[in-house]
This record gives structure tokens, sequence and C-alpha cells, in this order.
């Protein structure tokens, strides 16, 4: 019998074959539960800020909040629980978070399935259950969906470690097909150090909400434009009147869109002495071109499991530069790169397997207008559609038990350049 945790992932897996129903992107991503109670503390915080003029909530807000919305989400009486002060908007920063970086919670996830799916395609599941899942109190004992494939024994301080270096790549992944994704920005943006700590992340946003941008990219980013003649074969009402150069800078925002404008404006282009990103141009330029060499990877290796190993190689590399080999951190970040290369490895033969069985006797059709994205829907699919498995399994992970942890930092690990998102987008 399938533990209630492989039944989540089911039910994500459900999602991915019908994602038309749910979204009008193949990249969306799914908010498990960590990701959920961050999301509801930058909303907590943000509508403080409106209201109060500080960008700040305390962790037993957060808690409460939390119970709060997960029964009301799931539909549940809220016996002995005031609606917490200012739900209502609270509610809706949340919402809007989630769809403006193109995520899906857990609960609509399952909430949208069970309404748009025939049952007999789906698994039971009560709303108790899935709170008790994403609450933590689940009586079930089985082990993480994504737990190192060869056992080892581990310090309390090596099993953070493993878990520093899983965060940080599983944000760059998560980037990389999700580029909406402003939490995962926050994550990696300075990691590792580029000189773009908290200050740069705040003119950064603040930059974003003045042009209503995503701080990374906007919504054109999945279309962004390869080559004129592929660009014609997809989209040709939608070019004749712009250059590619045009094309492709109208497609990047914010982040990308300032570099590219220096990038591509040359010795005669200067950034305004008033624009606030102008500081801090080597980090971004540094950080746009290392995403740009990790989806080249996506555009030109046919084979997903060369791309998925070499990407995983390239953000290892980018990682532990400057490291010595014999570095806690590195030897971390080789078992968790390791692990990971075989589980994207694994993802693709269960994939293939699937095509395989669902497939024979039907002729190979042309991918259609709407998926991943045009300059990749023929080479980079196959690799996207992986990455995109290997993040909802960590998705339907068990949340982790310390929640104050979670949402406000450890000073223990500071040193590897951890920032709670708390901090880093105040």
């Amino acid at each position: 019998m399938a533990t209630f945790q492989q039944k989540i992932l089911n039910m994500i897996k459900c999602f991915r074959r019908q994602w038309c129903l749910f979204s009008n992107s193949e990249r969306t991503t799914v908010c498990g539960a960590d990701c959920m109670m961050m999301v509801l503390q930058l909303s907590m915080a943000e509508v403080n800020k409106q209201l109060h003029g500080d960008f700040t909530v305390s962790f037993s807000d957060v808690v409460e909040t939390w119970k709060y919305l997960l029964h009301d989400k799931l539909g549940l009486t809220c016996e002995n629980m005031e609606a917490p002060e200012n739900y209502a908007d609270i509610k809706k920063a949340y919402d809007s978070f989630l769809k403006r970086s193109n995520m899906l919670d857990l609960i609509d996830i399952c909430q949208k399935c069970h309404t748009l799916i025939p049952e007999s395609e789906i698994e039971e599941m009560s709303p108790v259950q899935l709170l008790k899942f994403i609450s933590g109190l689940s009586e079930e004992n089985g082990s993480s969906l994504s737990i190192p494939s060869t056992p080892m024994r581990h310090s309390q301080d090596n099993v953070k470690l493993l878990l520093i270096v899983k965060k940080f790549v599983y944000a760059y992944l998560s980037l990389l097909v999700n580029s909406k994704n402003d939490l995962a920005l926050a994550h990696v943006l300075n990691i590792p150090d580029r000189g773009l700590g908290r200050e740069a992340f705040t003119d950064l946003k603040h930059a974003a909400q003045k042009r209503q941008m995503s701080i990374f990219l906007d919504k054109l980013h999945e279309a962004k434009i390869f080559s004129i003649e592929e660009a014609r074969s997809y989209e040709p009402h939608a070019i004749h009147s712009k250059s590619l150069t045009e094309q492709r800078y109208e497609c990047w925002q914010m982040a990308t869109s300032f570099i590219r404008m220096i990038e591509l404006g040359g010795k005669g282009y200067a950034p305004s002495p008033f624009d606030t990103l102008r500081t801090h141009v080597k980090g971004l330029s540094d950080f746009v071109n290392f995403i740009d060499k990790l989806e080249e990877i996506i555009g030109e290796v046919l084979d997903p499991r060369i791309a998925g190993g070499r990407i995983l190689s390239t953000i290892k590399m980018h990682l532990i530069k400057g490291r010595n080999s014999g570095d806690p951190f590195c030897r971390a970040a080789e078992e968790v790169l390791q692990d990971l290369d075989l589980r994207i490895k694994n993802i693709i033969n269960s994939q293939h397997e699937a095509v395989t069985a669902s497939t024979t006797g039907i002729s190979p059709a042309r991918p259609k207008l709407h998926v991943i994205n045009h300059g990749t829907a023929y080479c980079g699919r196959e690799t996207v559609m992986a990455l995109l498995a290997l993040l909802d399994e960590e998705a339907a992970n068990l949340p982790t038990k310390n929640k104050a942890e979670l949402l406000y930092g450890d000073e223990n690990v500071t040193p590897f350049g951890i920032t709670s998102v708390l901090t880093l987008f105040r």
C-alpha cells in the first residue's frame, strides 16, 4: 500500500499529465509544505508593511496563521480558532505571490485534481490527511523521497551541510525551469558570493515592483526566441516588425534586461546615475551569464541524461569555486550532486518506459505550440521534464520539523552564505 507521501507524488504526476487544465504554463512548479510556509511568512510581512510600515512578522503569528490558512484552504472547520487579523489581505497576498511566481501549492493541486480529473485516475485523499501531512503531524515514519541513494553515516553538522547544498542546487534547478520563481532567486542570487547581498536584492525587488515585472524574468521568458527561422515556424504573426535583438531583449526583464542592455549597448551605453542597479553590474552579470550557461546546456545537448549530468556538474563547480577539495562543503556538494545525477537518470528511464508503454503503434506528433518553450521544443523538453519531476519529488517531501530555523535562518551556518528569505525581502 502506498504511503500518503507517495499518494501526493502520484497526484503531482497526474497534474503533470493534465497540466493544461491547471495552468497556462508547463513550467509551473509545485510549492511544497516548506515553501508554502515561507510564502505565507513573506505575505504576512508584506501586509504588515502596508499597514504599519514594518516588513516583519513574529514566529508565533506565522504559526497561528499557518494553522488557520491550512484549515481554510482545505474547507475544514476552524474550531477554537479566530481568523487572524487582516487575514483576507494575507490570503490575497499569498495567492498573488504564488501566481506571480508561477507556482501552485499542494492543496491547490490536490483540490483541482479531484475537481477536473475522473476519480478513477486519482487516489483517495481526505482533507484531514492532507492537513496532517502538510502540518508535519502525519503518523507516517517513512523516509524522505529524496534521501541519498547511498546510505552513509553523518554527524548532525554534516546532515545540515547536505541539506544546505541540496537547497542551493534545487533553487538553481527551480529557477532554471521556472524563471518567475523569485523565492528560488532569493536563495541563490548571492550563492556563491557575488557581492549581491540584501541591498542588491532589495534594489532588484523595488525596480521590479516599480516596473511591474518579475525580479528575474517576465511572463514572456517561456517564448524566448533563439532564431528568426525558429520563431517564424512557431509564431508567424508575431515577429515581422521586430529584429531578433529587439525581441530577445524584450523577453528578458529586470535582472536580465538590465544586464542585456549593458551587453547590447556596448561602450556607448552606461546605466543612468540614478539607477540603483548600477552598483551591482558585476554581480548581476555573473549571475545572468551563469543561468545562460545552464540554459545553453538544455538547448544544445540532445540526450537528457547527459544534459542533466552536465547541468549538475556545472552547478557543483560553480558552488565550490575557490574552495579546497577537502572542504566539508565540497564533500557535501560531491555527495548531493552524485545522488541527484543518479535520480535524474532514474527519472528519465521511468519517463521513457511510460512513453513507450502509452505510445506503441502511434505515429510521433509535432510538439504543440504551448510546449515548455519554443526554443527547446525538441531538444530540451525531455531534460526540463526530468528536472521538473525531480523538483516534484522534493515538493512531496515531509515538511521541516524546525520551523523557526526554516523561516528565520540559523546563525551556525552563516559562513555558507545563508540569509533568511524574510531578511532578503525586507
